[in-house]
């Protein structure tokens, strides 16, 4: 017989496996973020930056107002911990998984399902390839700008040049990696005998279905309970490669199939996950934070309806442009549309929009995290503007 969960349960435990159930640290350092990377298992990359790069805010919704260099350091210093390939999107990891995506790597140099497109060009373009690689070789680490051939007008995929869309190939099939970051985010790409530390270089190619096993393994450990598409989603699985390494997990005994009140898919729990009987947070979420970026989990753990609407045009937008979700103890209790404007040093909430589980403790909760962000930001000052049915009372609290 399965074990059944409250859907209660399953919430707090998956807020517990995802760092909530523990109070911020009073002063973050290198080794808090470092954790928090691990316990996570990545972090979404995105350029986004109406407020902070989202890979900056989950370590904020965790650990507080933290040193926002330590991630520059240990992502893109000259020794970083951390290594950046297509995992979750764009994303930043431990070393430790870099041999685990290696299949990934083989699949896009060989074309399989989503990567035809990145095989074709490099056959189609091989000597121009071997070019990149040797102007690489022998100048060191360079950005796609600075690559001495091929077209630089914009072309196919998103506007890119030839050279761009080489060194992205290349990138996919790990045949360069990310060196560094510079400027508006511009990737810096190098030779990864060059770039990664030894230990990675010579860690042993686990085959398809080990690394798989150990991606799913980190997922489930992520989000403690989990159904199917919770976990293929978490490293963007092919689904039927899913559902084969969850079957031997579950075989094996490192995964329990559970049954939640409510959920109307079987779910999987961790046998190690933590089962706390109250969480007391208190954060403000970047829409791809580790938590909420798989929309139906979203939905089905917390009852919110996330749409992100950056690509909607202005006056068919619900609730804004960069929307963050705000969780209150266990619950998610309101969001609020934020931006920073840097030149006034000001944190301008656009709009506020409570949700069901709000109570009037939600608005002052909620100022106190504001001015924290903006203090982490930069910033002087919280500004609402009085759009949402929270507004009046955030702006009260604030005033307060």
């Amino acid at each position: 017989m399965s074990e059944t969960l409250s859907a209660k349960a399953a919430r707090r435990i998956a807020l517990a496996a995802q760092g909530f159930a523990e109070p911020r640290p009073t002063e973050a350092g290198r080794r808090h973020l470092l954790k928090t990377v691990a316990r996570l298992g990545l972090l979404q990359i995105d350029s986004v930056n109406v407020v902070s790069r989202t890979h900056y805010l989950p370590l904020f919704s965790r650990l507080g107002a933290y040193p926002r260099q330590l991630l520059e350091a240990v992502a893109w210093g000259p020794k970083p911990d951390l290594f950046e390939y297509w995992m979750h999107e764009a994303s930043l990891a431990p070393h430790a998984v870099q041999p685990l995506m290696r299949w990934r790597m083989e699949d896009a140099a060989e074309g399989v399902g989503v990567w035809k497109g990145v095989a074709r060009f490099l056959r189609s373009h091989e000597d121009f390839i071997n070019r990149a690689l040797d102007e690489i070789a022998r100048r060191g680490p360079i950005s796609a700008s600075e690559l001495e051939i091929g077209a630089k007008g914009a072309g196919g995929w998103w506007g890119w040049s030839e050279g761009k869309r080489a060194l992205e190939c290349l990138f996919w099939t790990g045949q360069l990696t990310t060196a560094t970051r510079r400027g508006t985010f511009e990737r810096v790409y190098g030779l990864p005998d060059k770039i990664h530390p030894k230990a990675v270089r010579e860690a042993p190619t686990p085959d398809r279905a080990s690394a798989q096993r150990q991606l799913i393994r980190i997922a489930a450990r992520a989000q403690g309970v989990a159904t199917e598409p919770d976990l293929r989603d978490y490293f963007r699985m092919p689904p039927a490669d899913s559902k084969a390494r969850l079957a031997e997990l579950v075989e094996a005994g490192e995964l329990t199939p559970v049954k939640v009140e409510g959920w109307d898919r079987p779910a999987y729990l961790d046998p190690e996950a933590r089962r706390p009987r109250k969480i007391e947070a208190r954060a403000l979420l970047s829409p791809f934070d580790n938590l909420i970026w798989f929309r139906e989990r979203t939905e089905r753990i917390f009852g919110m309806r996330l749409r992100l609407e950056i690509y909607t045009p202005a006056h068919k937008r619900t609730h804004g442009y960069y929307v963050l979700p705000f969780l209150e103890g266990e619950a998610l209790t309101a969001r609020v549309d934020l931006k920073a404007e840097r030149k006034a040093g000001v944190l301008v909430v656009q709009a506020a929009h409570a949700e069901p589980d709000a109570s009037p403790e939600t608005a002052p909760a909620l100022a106190a995290e504001l001015r924290l962000m903006a203090g982490w930001l930069g910033l002087s000052d919280v500004r609402v503007e009085p759009k949402g049915d929270l507004a009046p009372a955030l702006s009260h609290a604030l005033d307060r």
